[in-house]
């Protein structure tokens, strides 16, 4: 299962942990997908979204 949104098209983001000692290890951001059930074309789907995307949606 993909990580990324089908509304906006937001995917994982890369960057670095940073210790005390300022050390770097990568980590990865993922964005907060969640799953709505939407209306399409008359026809309930399920649908794993981002958050600020169904936010979007429903205002």
């Amino acid at each position: 299962m993909s990580r990324v949104c089908p509304v906006t098209g937001k995917g994982p983001l890369s960057g670095n942990n940073r210790s005390h000692s300022l050390r770097a290890t990568r980590r990865t951001w993922n964005c907060n997908l969640q799953t709505h059930t939407i209306i399409v074309d008359g026809k309930k789907m399920r649908v794993r979204m981002s958050a600020r995307a169904y936010r979007s949606l429903v205002k």
